[in-house]
């Protein structure tokens, strides 16, 4: 007790942080002190230790506790736990604080936890951790990640900096892959829509299924139709049986309150309003009557309002009728009916069409030049049937935009046949060059002379309209056509259509010598090389058609033009239907190989033909054919679609023929001969059948002088 006493409230020199505790080089425990006391909370003296009890030298052992009444409480068990990863005491609770230097600590050893308990193996530590992000940011050059034809699997130079020559070369190569990606995007865009449009054949709709069933129906007679059973209802029972509902009785303390505020009435007395001539009582208060018990709450009674427009409409029906005669000018009775028969000719709301009527108002009233609001304003008169106030509305719209050629044909419309001439008439005045205008009242002229002498007066104002040419010359007779074609195509020199129509008109020489000058004046158009080779296949020199198409090919690329084949062999298809077979095929055999890698070309012109023939061009297929199997002899592939195509669209005698030149190139090629007997099987000719197959089983004989009859 000696140390425990003597150093009791006493501050000596060193002494530490207690709360009471002093001495020489004292610790910080809440009553221990003395020399080199420890931090105990009731131990003091030299070399104490950090117990709770502990005493120094010459200290007495320190006294029992008294007995508390939380001794007898359970320990906590988490008590002695060591504290979970990651856990900051005070946390929850914001009790947060501040880190310096001295605080931090070592740093992490690289076999130290991560703070994720659930991390995957080799993540674990942060050794591990640091190692990955090593490996991430060094290229992976090793042998086994590189490829002969690709090279190594990741980017060479993914670290270095992305400079302004690699944004050039991005974009180099961005351009070329849309390039490739466009070269053939039509194509396949044609046949994705051909494709789509067979499996819409093959699988069609439920609606289309049922098409030819639905315009049965309007054949059914009314008796049919009443006999038609109704259909089962298929809802659940909750909403087939819906429970009634209940109702229960309004109490009368609820009809009285409401009549002493005047909310509503039930009844009304004649005295309190004017006995009218149409035999109602007026609802509203007269002079002396003490009208209706409203106490002025400020609500308004919708009954009441009701009443009032059946009064005013009695009274106005009262007036219009005769006194003095007792005839009536309009029949009450049948007022309302006619007002409820009448139906609208537009649709959607009248407050919408108020709307836009006060909108369209606006614009025109701030912008009294601007065309489209008078169109519109008159086509919203029109569509609510007051076709007068749209006509009216768009003849002063003429007269604020007199050079807007809509407006003229706008008003030229809404009126009606000789009004809408004048109307043109005066239009003609202020637009003199307007091609839309002199079409407008061609057509509106009834005969053709009158029609012929429009279209003449706007040829001398507008010489340089193809449409107008097109129009006057659709109107005139062959002879009279081709003397105007001729002076047409001296005022529209680049137009194609007018050329190649003076060509149809002229004769063999005559057509030579226009086509060639039209392809001097446009030189960069194909359509007129192709109708020059039309031209002499239909006169019988059919030498010529495939020297002319080689020099359009020629000339077309000398002029900068671009050879599209998919435009050429829509050309081709075109000749092929309208019976130029020779120009049909010498286009093919021209362009068929026009912008396709050898790698592509047996794929893409087996598609061609099958493409083709899906068009009816069939000629045009035969072509494709022909020049596949002169460029592929030996592929079997090509011989056999060709064999198919010909037994489907050909003859018995060039399925033969072309069979003969397959089996000469693929002899090997066993449905080849198959397909050579069966055919002079169903020709009837058995014996050369048999000689078929008999060179089929014996192949020795194949390069041999064959038997007669067979290959």
């Amino acid at each position: 007790m000696a140390s425990r006493d003597g150093n009791y409230n006493n501050r000596n020199q060193n002494s530490g942080r207690g709360s009471r505790g002093g001495g020489q080089n004292g610790g910080r425990g809440f009553g221990g002190g003395g020399q080199n006391a420890g931090r105990g909370s009731g131990g003091g003296g030299q070399g104490s230790g950090r117990g709770s009890g502990g005493g120094g030298r010459n200290a007495e052992p320190p006294p029992m506790p008294m007995a508390s009444p939380l001794m007898g409480k359970k320990k906590k068990p988490f008590l002695g736990m060591a504290a979970p990863l990651g856990y900051v005491p005070g946390l929850g609770r914001g009790a947060t604080g501040f880190t310096t230097r001295s605080d931090i600590g070592p740093a992490r050893d690289a076999n130290d936890p991560v703070d994720d308990r659930h991390a995957p193996p080799g993540q674990r530590t942060v050794g591990d951790k640091m190692k990955k992000n090593q490996e991430d940011d060094e290229e992976d050059l090793n042998d086994t990640n590189y490829d002969e034809f690709n090279g190594y699997a990741g980017s060479l130079f993914s670290s270095g900096p992305y400079e302004k020559d690699d944004e050039e070369a991005d974009a180099i190569y961005a351009a070329l892959d849309k390039r490739m990606d466009e070269r053939r995007k039509e194509r396949r865009e044609l046949r994705e829509k051909d494709e789509i449009e067979k499996y819409r054949m093959e699988r069609p709709k439920i609606q289309q299924q049922f098409s030819d069933l639905k315009r049965k129906l309007s054949g059914m007679s009314d008796e049919e139709w009443l006999s038609i059973p109704e259909v089962g209802d298929a809802r659940n029972k909750r909403q087939r049986n819906p429970r009634y509902e209940k109702l229960t009785p309004v109490p009368d303390s609820f009809f009285s309150k409401h009549l002493t505020t005047g909310d509503k009435h039930t009844t009304v007395d004649p005295l309190q309003g004017l006995n009218l001539p149409g035999g109602l009582e007026s609802p509203y208060p007269g002079g002396m009557t003490p009208g209706l018990m409203t106490p002025g709450t400020g609500e308004l009674d919708m009954r009441k309002i009701g009443q009032a427009r059946n009064t005013l409409m009695d009274m106005r029906l009262s007036q219009v009728s005769d006194s003095v005669s007792g005839q009536t000018v309009v029949d009450p009775k049948g007022y309302l009916t006619d007002l409820n028969s009448m139906i609208p000719t537009h649709g959607g709301d009248i407050s919408d069409i108020k709307k836009a009527r006060l909108l369209l108002k606006s614009v025109r009233e701030t912008n009294p030049h601007h065309p489209p609001a008078w169109i519109a304003s008159a086509r919203l008169e029109e569509v609510t049937g007051k076709l007068q106030v749209a006509r009216n509305l768009i003849m002063k719209g003429t007269e604020m935009c007199p050079k807007s050629e809509d407006v003229w044909l706008e008003a030229a419309r809404l009126q009606p046949g000789d009004t809408a001439k004048a109307v043109v008439a005066q239009a003609v005045r202020h637009l003199p060059g307007s091609v839309r205008i002199y079409i407008r009242a061609a057509e509106l002229e009834t005969d053709v002379r009158a029609k012929k002498r429009v279209l003449r007066k706007a040829l001398e104002n507008v010489s340089k309209s193809v449409r107008l040419w097109k129009t006057a010359v659709e109107l005139e007779e062959p002879e009279d056509a081709r003397i105007m074609l001729s002076r047409a195509v001296e005022c529209c020199p680049t137009s194609v259509e007018l050329w190649l129509a003076l060509a149809r008109l002229e004769t063999y020489e005559n057509a030579r010598r226009v086509l060639n000058k039209a392809r001097e004046n446009i030189p960069t158009d194909r359509h007129i090389w192709i109708t020059a080779a039309k031209l002499e296949e239909a006169n019988g020199n059919t030498q010529m058609v495939e020297k002319i198409i080689d020099r359009a090919i020629t000339s077309l690329r000398a002029n900068g033009v671009e050879i599209n084949r998919e435009q050429w062999i829509q050309d081709a298809e075109e000749c092929d239907k309208a019976g130029s077979v020779a120009t049909c095929q010498a286009v093919i055999r021209a362009v068929i190989g026009i912008g396709i890698e050898e790698e592509d070309c047996k794929h893409t012109w087996m598609e061609d033909a099958e493409s083709c023939v899906s068009h009816g061009a069939l000629e045009c297929a035969r072509a494709i054919y022909a020049h596949a199997l002169q460029m592929f002899p030996s592929k079997k592939s090509v011989w056999l679609r060709a064999a198919y195509f010909e037994k489907n669209h050909g003859t018995r005698e060039s399925l033969e023929a072309l069979l003969q030149r397959a089996v000469a190139h693929c002899p090997k090629a066993e449905v080849l001969w198959l397909m050579g007997a069966k055919s002079k099987w169903l020709a009837e000719d058995v014996p050369a059948a048999r000689s078929i197959l008999a060179l089929l089983r014996g192949p020795s004989v194949i390069l041999g002088t064959p038997v007669a009859g067979a290959y």
